[in-house]
């Protein structure tokens, strides 16, 4: 009987800690991780040797608004056209997956790929006014992202600010005139 009672009052507790999920805008719970691993051969005229790598970081994000937190999703599967250019206004423009507005505070976790049938390079950064410089330095960053490449940038603490209206376009493009580009993006953050 005393099992039961325990049990009985194990799922209240779960219950509850469950209940402030439902009242927030947001949820995310995502674990973010690059890994590596295979092998590196190689041989000489006296025999081979072979070299085991396997190195992984991962980033846990539960519901909230704290560091190791997340509320706020975009995630989308974008074109842009023939030299076209976009930007991404952080605090104010975006959906989240639901169609919910997605407006960030803090970025903790930016993943872009490429489409690998793209011709031309799909460019992350350098929005030419109000630029959100997050992960990247200097004043108009750019990353360049190939044709089957990606960027993952995370900051697991409390994340890169958006500041509204000075600091919150993230701009990418099309680096060449001939063809239209394909990528995959992904952000999460805080509302805060």
């Amino acid at each position: 009987m005393r099992f039961i009672r325990t049990l009985f009052a194990a799922l209240i507790l779960s219950a509850s800690a469950l209940a402030p999920m439902a009242a927030m805008a947001g949820a995310v719970r995502a674990d973010v991780t690059a890994r590596v691993s295979g092998q590196y051969t190689s041989t000489s005229g006296l025999g081979s040797a072979t070299f085991g790598m396997e190195q992984a970081a991962i980033a846990s994000f539960a519901p909230g608004t704290g560091a190791g937190k997340a509320d706020v999703l975009f995630a989308d599967r974008r074109t842009l056209a023939a030299s076209a250019t976009e930007n991404l206004d952080l605090a104010g423009a975006l959906t989240d997956p639901l169609g919910a507005a997605a407006t960030f505070g803090h970025v903790k976790a930016i993943y872009v790929k490429a489409a690998l049938t793209n011709t031309n390079n799909v460019v992350f950064g350098g929005a030419a006014s109000n630029a959100f410089v997050g992960p990247l330095g200097g004043t108009t960053p750019t990353v360049t992202i190939p044709p089957g490449g990606f960027q993952l940038f995370v900051h697991p603490g409390v994340g890169w600010t958006v500041t509204p209206a000075t600091g919150d376009l993230l701009k990418l493009a099309n680096s060449g005139g001939t063809t239209g580009v394909q990528y995959d993006v992904m952000i999460i953050g805080t509302s805060n």
